[in-house]
Order: structure tokens, then C-alpha cells, then sequence
């Protein structure tokens, strides 16, 4: 039994799933309140599936990229909570997530294509794929965080990144437009199919606004 969520776009969604079947899922927008509503949403889609925490077998988290504060809600959540129940927990690329989603979806997609997500200071996270086993994507270049004439792509791009800067993005118009955001019932599928997961661990792309302070300057 997998609990899956992910904090790290303008959304929280969490989802349970037997193998690969999708129990429940729980999606909610608001920018600001990850913390507030992660915990919430793990209690009522376990309600929903009728699932106790004590029958999870393992956890997987989006790991970014993204925002440092969202993402962090999530990763933290699922050490502690993987910790407690004394299950695995790995992390996947939420681009990965949302190439998966594109392949599953209704958006006519050809291989090569790319996921580009909005990395806000005007600038786009992206990755590229290709497509294997009828439906499965296979990251092939990625993940960047660049400006979006650097990322400029003219074949197809799905994402909020390629919907916010379509100029640099032309074919997002024509390619059905796809998900925009990863979905947890997504993340169980991914997990489910056996694809490349790794650690708990941020995935980020570049250096943070904070930094160490330097040594005390001597006072003479």
C-alpha cells in the first residue's frame, strides 16, 4: 500500500493506491498554505480509501523542482512520517510525473517533447523525453532551470512553463495542452511501474536566495 504526495508546484496533491490501482486522491491550490493543508489532505484520503496508516507499506514524495518552501512541506513530512511508520520512502522528479501524466492523457504528444514548468524569477524548469514501451517516458536531457528564450523549444512542450511563455514554446498551442501541475495518482503510477525513483532529496537547480553569513569583520 503506497501513500504518494506531492508539495512542490502551486498545488498539494496526495493520493493511496494498491500496485497499481489508485484508492483515493486529493488535490487542493493555494500557494501559500502547503504546511496547512499536507496533513488534512494524507488524513482524508486515507479515510476515503479505508486505509489505516499502519497498513501503508511504503511512501514516495515529489522531490522538485520547485519552490524551496513548498517542497521542503513535503519532503519533511515524509521522512518524519516513513520514519514513525518505519517504511521506505523514495523521491521522483515531478517533471518525470508530469511526462507520465502527458503520455496518459488526451494531448497528441510526439517524441522528442518537453515538460517545462514555471520556475517563477522568469524562468523555466524543463527536461526532455522520449517515449518507450508504447507509453512510458524516458527522461533523455534534464532537469535545467534556465530563461525561457535559453529553454526555447519548437517542438512539443507541455507544462505551466510552456503555457505561460508560449512565444518561446510555439507548439504548446497545438499539442493538446496536458497537465499542468504533477498529480499524486500519477506519482503511485510511476512508482508502480517500476521507473527511476531516487532519495528523499530537493531536487534543486540553483543556489538559494539565502546565504551564510561571512566572518566578523575586526574591530580596531
Amino acid at each position: 500500500m503506497l501513500l504518494a504526495f506531492d508539495t512542490a508546484s502551486p498545488v498539494v496533491t496526495v493520493a493511496v493506491a494498491d500496485g497499481d490501482l489508485v484508492l483515493a486522491e486529493h488535490t487542493a491550490a493555494d500557494t501559500r498554505r502547503h504546511g496547512e493543508l499536507l496533513a488534512p489532505a494524507i488524513v482524508a484520503v486515507l479515510a476515503e480509501a479505508g486505509v489505516d496508516r499502519r497498513d501503508l507499506t511504503a511512501m514516495a514524495v515529489g522531490v522538485g523542482p520547485g519552490p524551496f518552501t513548498g517542497l521542503r512541506v513535503g519532503l519533511v513530512t515524509a521522512r518524519t512520517l516513513a520514519a514513525v511508520l518505519e517504511i521506505p520512502v523514495v523521491g521522483v522528479c515531478g517533471l518525470d510525473v508530469l511526462a507520465l501524466q502527458t503520455l496518459g492523457s488526451e494531448t497528441a504528444i510526439a517524441a522528442p517533447f518537453r515538460v517545462v514548468t514555471d520556475a517563477l524569477r522568469r524562468e523555466v524548469h524543463w527536461a526532455e523525453y522520449d517515449i518507450r514501451d508504447g507509453q512510458l517516458p524516458l527522461r533523455t536531457n534534464g532537469p535545467h532551470v534556465d530563461t525561457p528564450a535559453v529553454a526555447a523549444w519548437a517542438g512539443p512542450a507541455v507544462g505551466a512553463g510552456a503555457e505561460l511563455y508560449v512565444e518561446h514554446f510555439p507548439s504548446y498551442v497545438v499539442t493538446g495542452r496536458g497537465p499542468l501541475t504533477p498529480s499524486a495518482a500519477a506519482l503511485c503510477r510511476w512508482v508502480a511501474a517500476g521507473l527511476p525513483t531516487g532519495p528523499p532529496e530537493p531536487l534543486y537547480l540553483r543556489r538559494p536566495d539565502a546565504a551564510e553569513p561571512g566572518a566578523r569583520k575586526t574591530v580596531s
